[in-house]
Order: C-alpha cells, then sequence, then structure tokens
C-alpha cells in the first residue's frame, strides 16, 4: 500500500526525477514522458467519466472508465520501473489478461451498432466527445510508450503499448456508443469551393 504524507518534497527543483528502481533522471526523459502521458490520459479518462453523467449509459460507462484508471495507474507504475532494475517479481506490470479485458468490452459494446460507412467526427453527445479527448490523449500517450520501447527495448513491457492501443479503440466505441448510433460522419470535402 503507498502512503503520502508529503505532497512537496523539493527533489525535483534541478529538473530532475526519481524513477520507482530509485535512479534520477531528467524530467525530459522518454521514460518520464511516457509516464506523464499516460497520467495525462487517466485524467482525460477521469474527465470522460464526469462528461458521461447524465448520460443513458453514464453507470455501464462509469464502471468501465473506472476499471481503466486502475490499469492505467499499473500502466503508469510499470513504466516507472525499468525492467530488471526494480525488486523482480513484485514489480507491478501490465498482463495480457487486462489487454484482454479490453477487447471483450469493445465486442460487448461494439455488437449493436450498425457498421460505419465513413469516419466519425469527434462529438454528438458530451459524452461522445469527452470519450473522444480522452481517445486522443491515450493516443498520445501511445505514441511516447512506443518511442520508449523502440528506445529501451529491453527496459521497457511491450504489453503497455497493446494495452493503449486497445484502450483508444475502446473509448472510440464506447464515444459512438454515447452517441447512441447517432454518429457525426465526416463528409470529405464538404467545405470546399468548386
Amino acid at each position: 500500500m503507498v502512503r503520502i504524507t508529503k505532497i512537496y518534497t523539493r527533489t525535483g527543483d534541478d529538473g530532475q526525477t526519481g524513477l520507482g528502481s530509485g535512479e534520477r533522471v531528467s524530467k525530459s526523459a522518454l521514460r518520464v514522458r511516457a509516464y506523464g502521458a499516460v497520467d495525462e490520459a487517466n485524467a482525460a479518462v477521469g474527465a470522460a467519466i464526469e462528461g458521461c453523467r447524465g448520460c443513458d449509459q453514464a453507470e455501464r460507462l462509469g464502471e468501465v472508465l473506472r476499471e481503466t484508471q486502475h490499469d492505467l495507474f499499473d500502466l503508469g507504475a510499470d513504466l516507472c520501473v525499468p525492467i530488471g532494475t526494480g525488486r523482480g517479481e513484485e514489480d507491478l506490470r501490465v498482463l495480457p489478461s487486462q489487454t484482454k479485458r479490453l477487447e471483450g468490452q469493445i465486442d460487448a459494446f461494439n455488437a449493436d451498432m450498425e457498421p460505419l460507412t465513413s469516419f466519425v467526427l469527434p462529438g454528438g453527445t458530451t459524452a461522445s466527445a469527452s470519450l473522444h479527448v480522452a481517445r486522443t490523449v491515450v493516443r498520445r500517450a501511445e505514441r511516447e510508450v512506443v518511442s520508449l520501447l523502440e528506445a529501451e527495448p529491453d527496459l521497457t513491457n511491450s504489453e503497455t503499448v497493446r494495452y493503449l492501443n486497445r484502450l483508444s479503440d475502446l473509448l472510440f466505441v464506447l464515444a459512438r456508443s454515447a452517441n447512441g448510433g447517432d454518429d457525426v460522419l465526416w463528409k470529405p470535402g464538404a467545405n470546399r469551393e468548386g
């Protein structure tokens, strides 16, 4: 269990931060940027929960999104401790079963939706717009984690990328679901003059 008694430590005032392994690195390091982007994604998911309040599926969406927030904390903890630098078996790692759970949720929410005939514009209901914002923030986190994985493949759990990829897919499906099948579709060249 984590116990936090003091919020500020002053140890990061020089632009350095500590990884879960105890190593001090620059706050601009790829690993810090990656787990920082995951933290942003978690905050965006939290905002999406609030954006879904009052919608027809608020309870169901909130439950799925809260589960996701716990996974995103796991993912950040995973990235914070490079493979082989922590305590070993005690290190928290994202597992394929977590990604698989997302796939099941995608399939369940997508089962009753019509196939798309065009790309979807982010928006529609407030709930859908909030979920689309979360989806794009997760995509950015995924790009950061991919950069880290490319730079430090032996120190980074590749399941983190799969999880984020699937999470963005889930958020897309949830956004469509929140629109109740009334998606705002892209009309290519709609505003071009002849």
